[in-house]
This record gives structure tokens, C-alpha cells and sequence, in this order.
């Protein structure tokens, strides 16, 4: 699904960029979401028996245990989410070429808190950090290290896209990861997934919606919402069956099927 508040994927806090990738690495493997659930129990522990240390009333000795869970649990979901990167990579680069032929390279990088040096595993890393900060994570009570701290970064070209990007280029870069997830997740069984589309086309010059709207229209199953079907390419308005949301007594209602070349005055789908 793509709604407006997606918009906040390029340049927002990094949280719902981790809950994109970590639903993306859940459907590819349920064990990733085992994983990432043993992970979110572990550092729940930990950070309270770091606040137990900072009042005093427990012993630093006492976080091996949740030492070895975060670690242990924290590699797999790094290695999970690295794997999906990698294969969600080739497919981002053809949704965005699609959209923004002329544009350039679009990629996501994955920005750890806890980098390997040469010939260290992810695992021997996150050992090495943890130690790096143990002092500080007692002062504060709270886990520093660690997955659910690290980032996705955009890159357009090499360049992160939050600090150049217009809103058509990000709008056009989310839209982009939510097709290349579409590719992904067909590939695991052959069905594609229903893809929903709110208010996709605002932000848009005329050439990206041109794009756009042959990638859907492509698509077996698809719905788009919008204000006004003008909105729409025509050879798309031509190909899908169009429907007005109303204002009903009871609430919102599904009107009949809208003419393909009407305008539409309510939020219609298509």
C-alpha cells in the first residue's frame, strides 16, 4: 500500500523505514519474524535491568545473559535485513528506471550503528560496540547498540536523497520501493499481492504519471484512489472500472461505477 504518510519514508525518523524492511524480511521468512520478536523481548529486558543498574539496585555482572540474547538475536535480524536488501536491490533500480528513466540510479543503504571492520563478522561487531559503550549505556540507562537503531538511506546516485530531493523525487523513490516489494513478494509464489494506491499522483509532473500509470495498468490487480479521475492517464481511465465513494446516512457509500472521461467531485476509486 501506498498512502500519504509514506511520504515521511525518504526524510522522516528512521523507525518506519526499519518496519518497511522488517515487513518486507517477515514475509520472505517467518523466521526473520521470530527473530526480530526474541530481538524486541531481549532489549526490552536489558534496557530494564540498565535502569536497575543506573539506580543501583543491580550489578553490571548481570547483563551477560541479555548480552548474549541481544547478540544472538540482533545478527539475525542484521543478516535478515541485509539479505532482503540485496534482493530487493535489482528490483528498485527497475521501478525507479520506469518512473524516472532520466533520473539515475536509485539504491538503499543500510547505515549500522555497529560497522564491521575488515574481516569481522556482524556479530563480532555489535561484541566490540557494546563493550565501546558500555559506560555510557549504564549512564543512561537504555541500550545504545543494536538494530533497532540502525537506518535505511535513499541514494540517488551515491547521494542521500533526504537532503536534495524534491517531493516528486521522494514521492516517486517511495513509490519505486513499493513496486520493487511487489516484485519481491510475487516472486515467492507466483501470485502478486494486491497493490492500494491513495492519492499516488499529486506531486507529480506529467511524465512520472505517464510512467506510473503504465506500471499499474500492467498490474493484474491494482486499486488507486483519487479526487478526480483528470487525475488519471485516459489509457488507464480506459482500462480500469471506476467507482465514487459517497456521502451516505449511515456513513460513506459505494456509489454506481463513474463514467471513464467524468470528472469525479468525491474520492472516487479505480
Amino acid at each position: 500500500m501506498f498512502a500519504p504518510e509514506d511520504m515521511l519514508l525518504v526524510a522522516g525518523a528512521p523507525g518506519p523505514r526499519r518496519a518497511a524492511i522488517d515487513t518486507l524480511a517477515s514475509s520472505r521468512s517467518p523466521a526473520f519474524g521470530a527473530e526480530l520478536a526474541t530481538y524486541g523481548r531481549a532489549l526490552q529486558q536489558r534496557n530494564g535491568l540498565l535502569r536497575a543498574i543506573r539506580e543501583g539496585v543491580a550489578e553490571r555482572d548481570q547483563l551477560r545473559y541479555w548480552d548474549a540474547a541481544l547478540l544472538d538475536s540482533g545478527t539475525v535480524v542484521v543478516e535478515g535485513r541485509l539479505a532482503t536488501l540485496e534482493e530487493l536491490a535489482d528490483p528498485l533500480r527497475r521501478s525507479h528506471a520506469e518512473i524516472a528513466p532520466d533520473e539515475g540510479r536509485l539504491s538503499l543503504r543500510y547505515a549500522t550503528n555497529a560497522p564491521p571492520r575488515p574481516g569481522e563478522s556482524i556479530r563480532a561487531a555489535l561484541t566490540r560496540r557494546l563493550a565501546e559503550t558500555a559506560e555510557k549505556e549504564a549512564w543512561n540507562g537504555t541500550t545504545l547498540i543494536g538494530p533497532h537503531r540502525d537506518d535505511l538511506v535513499f541514494e540517488l546516485e551515491g547521494r542521500d536523497l533526504a537532503g536534495f530531493a524534491s517531493r516528486g523525487q521522494q514521492r516517486t523513490a517511495i513509490l519505486a520501493l513499493k513496486l520493487a516489494e511487489l516484485d519481491v513478494l510475487t516472486a515467492l509464489d507466483g501470485h502478486p499481492p494486491l497493490l492500494l494506491l491513495d492519492d499516488v499522483f499529486s506531486e507529480l509532473d506529467p511524465d512520472r504519471r505517464a510512467h506510473l500509470v503504465r506500471r499499474i495498468a500492467d498490474l493484474p490487480q491494482a486499486f488507486v484512489s483519487t479526487t478526480t479521475l483528470d487525475d488519471l492517464d485516459p489509457a488507464l481511465r480506459a482500462a480500469a472500472t471506476a467507482w465514487q465513494v459517497l456521502s451516505g446516512p449511515d456513513g460513506a457509500e459505494l456509489g454506481p461505477p463513474a463514467a471513464p472521461v467524468a470528472p469525479v467531485a468525491s474520492k472516487g476509486i479505480g
